[in-house]
């Protein structure tokens, strides 16, 4: 009996962990075939650091903050054991009350901690044409949640963008012809920079 038992670990399957990405067009995939998009190309990052993962994509374009807390309990199905928020964008594009914001992504979070799921939030920073006091409220939304309820925090989805092409110029070869969302190449730097964030959020999951 020992030695069946032995057999049966042995050729039975490793479960996958399963996270799902809560966001927009940004983590949708907006304009790129189906292998491009940051949730593939994320998946294919961890498999490439042995992960055995499922990453589901919780992206809807378009979506604000209010979009994706509308969609938060269906999101956070039975088999989800981490959630990762990239949620703001549209919000700041069409000028929305930072403060309202905050409370959607708060709400995220709340639902997430009451489940036990931990999260990892990717930060959003607005842009300038809405003034300087519009953008220090918005860009301290993130860090200022993520330390009230104790998640992981990634500085912005963007962010390793710009550090690889600070220069305007230089990063156009990482966006799209909008300008607003990133190529396959810029999603393949994007994951490479926030992809060890995520392993950390693996590193929670019990």
């Amino acid at each position: 009996m020992r030695n069946v038992t032995i057999a049966f670990l042995l050729v039975s399957p490793v479960q996958a962990t399963t996270i799902a990405a809560l966001g927009d067009s940004l983590t949708q995939g907006y304009g790129l075939a189906p292998e491009e998009g940051f949730v593939p190309q994320l998946q294919a990052w961890l498999e490439t650091q042995g992960q055995s993962i499922t990453v589901q994509n919780a992206g809807v374009s378009g979506d604000t903050s209010a979009g994706g807390l509308a969609r938060l309990d269906w999101t956070l199905a039975p088999e989800v054991q981490g959630l990762i928020v990239t949620l703001g964008a549209n919000d700041m594009l069409r000028g929305l009350d930072p403060a309202q914001t905050r409370a959607n992504l708060e709400t995220i979070l709340q639902g997430a901690k009451a489940k036990h799921i931990p999260v990892l939030l990717i930060g959003i920073q607005a842009a300038g044409n809405y003034g300087p006091d519009y953008k220090a409220q918005f860009d301290a939304i993130y860090p200022d949640l993520a330390a009230q309820y104790h998640v992981l925090f990634a500085p912005g989805f963007f962010a390793p963008l710009l550090a690889k092409a600070p220069d305007p110029a230089a990063l156009t070869q990482y966006l799209q012809p909008d300008g607003l969302h990133p190529s396959a190449q810029g999603v393949q730097v994007i994951v490479d920079g926030i992809g060890p964030f995520v392993l950390d959020l693996l590193k929670e999951i019990p």
